[in-house]
């Protein structure tokens, strides 16, 4: 199926819920979610487990709805974005409902997933001009996506599938095919973000369901397996929901983004950027965050310095999500090798913060040295016109973004527009 513009029967009366628990599909834009009736008991993993009872300022925070529908094209808010000098932004392609984690083809072709949708999109380029086909629907959670070798690799909420040869099929894909049924099926923090290591193997998040919890050891870390789903490891824990994973291009190690706990406060802890080292480490979850802050549940008998401490800090609540190690020759020297991400936005806080992209600096050492602004302009007035969530380098060096709350698909260039053109 072609998408020409706002696809009619995408969403069901409540398909767009805050991700585990609050209805929202009658709230308009930016307004939080609906709680539950006074007195009733909260669902298991809902967000709202641990607000500050009879906090006023607490009461008001709850997950954001997006709107219920893709932005038209000349309604997505390009002209409030902005880049550093020397760089343009542009639309590649929208009429995505929950546009999500992003994935490249071999022959172009950018697959698109979606959280709160059923659907996983292909964006065909052909001549300059992008297509966006339906690749697959009827799935749940179809968040992550990863192409390797002409086949893409699907991961729902509780499976992984795949589908060979998918760029020569792209008018009339098959069912995918599942190679991985071992996942939790807990809704809090249950979609998944995906990728493909040097190692050639799959690896797959498994974050903690709910806020901050003891849980199982089936939970709150990242496994790998092969390409066929066949000898699934864990190969760390303290995990509490990785969203973006990439390989430094140089030592091969793994960064990983982690979204902080909840109200613990407005400012602490901050969301983490990690880095593996070794098969097995922990990274705090649930018992300490940010490397320096015990929890104040389930710190009592731990130190900080049992676990493994981040490499960097994203910000309190800035849902730092999508990342990449950005390759390419298009930007300027200073951008090669840096980590470009997606910060979500934050929804537990009064005062938003996150709603960019940026790009982090690392020392000699794989610290983080600096973070800096790409894209700006998503939120505005504490409210959100935007929420950007992945970032993917294209082959000619350019970058793509993906936006959920309006259903798109931005292009990241620089140099002169004319050298920049597809």
């Amino acid at each position: 199926m072609i998408i020409n513009s706002t696809p009619r029967g995408l969403l069901l009366a409540g398909a767009f819920l805050s991700a585990f628990t609050l209805s929202a599909s009658a709230q308009p834009a930016n307004t939080p979610a609906a709680p539950a009736p006074a007195g009733a008991p909260l669902p298991p993993g809902s967000p709202l487990i641990g607000r500050p009872a009879g906090n006023e300022a607490a009461s008001k925070l709850a997950p954001v709805a997006p709107p219920p529908i893709p932005a038209a094209a000349d309604k997505l808010p390009l002209a409030k974005l902005k880049v550093p000098n020397g760089f343009h932004i542009e639309v590649y392609a929208s009429g995505m409902a929950n546009a999500r984690s992003l994935a490249l083809g071999d022959k172009g072709t950018v697959f698109v997933g979606s959280r709160l949708v059923d659907k996983v999109y292909a964006i065909v380029n052909k001549d300059g001009k992008q297509t966006v086909k339906v690749l697959a629907s009827g799935l749940y959670r179809p968040n992550g996506v990863a192409f390797k070798d002409g086949t893409l690799y699907i991961a729902e909420l509780s499976k992984v599938s795949k589908i060979d040869k998918v760029e020569d099929v792209l008018d009339n894909p098959p069912k995918p095919t599942m190679i991985y049924d071992k996942l939790p099926k807990d809704e809090a923090h249950g979609w998944k973000f995906i990728a493909i290591g040097p190692d050639n193997k799959l690896y797959v998040p498994v974050g903690q369901p709910g806020n901050n919890v003891l849980h199982d050891d089936d939970h709150g870390q990242i496994r790998r397996m092969n390409l066929d789903g066949s000898a699934a490891e864990v190969i760390a824990r303290g995990v509490r929901n990785t969203v973006g994973f990439d390989w430094h291009p140089e030592t091969k190690q793994l960064y990983f983004t982690d979204n902080g706990r909840d109200w613990a406060s407005e400012d602490v802890p901050e969301d983490e950027l990690n880095r593996i080292t070794k098969i097995g480490e922990h990274f705090g979850a649930p018992y300490c965050h940010q490397g320096n802050f015990p929890d104040p549940e389930f710190g009592w008998g731990h130190s900080c310095s049992e676990f493994t401490a981040p490499v960097g800090l994203m910000g309190p609540h800035s849902a730092a999500l999508g990342m990449r190690f950005y390759t390419g020759n298009m930007f300027p020297k200073g951008y090669k090798n840096t980590i470009i991400a997606a910060r979500h936005g934050s929804w537990n806080r009064s005062k938003k913060i996150g709603g960019d992209v940026v790009v982090i600096k690392l020392n000699k050492d794989g610290t983080v040295k600096s973070m800096e602004p790409l894209i700006t302009g998503f939120l505005e007035n504490n409210s959100y016109i935007g929420r950007p969530v992945d970032v993917l380098q294209m082959k000619d060096g350019s970058l793509l973004v993906s936006d959920d709350w309006n259903g798109a698909v931005y292009r990241i260039t620089h140099g002169k527009p004319k050298m920049a053109a597809r």
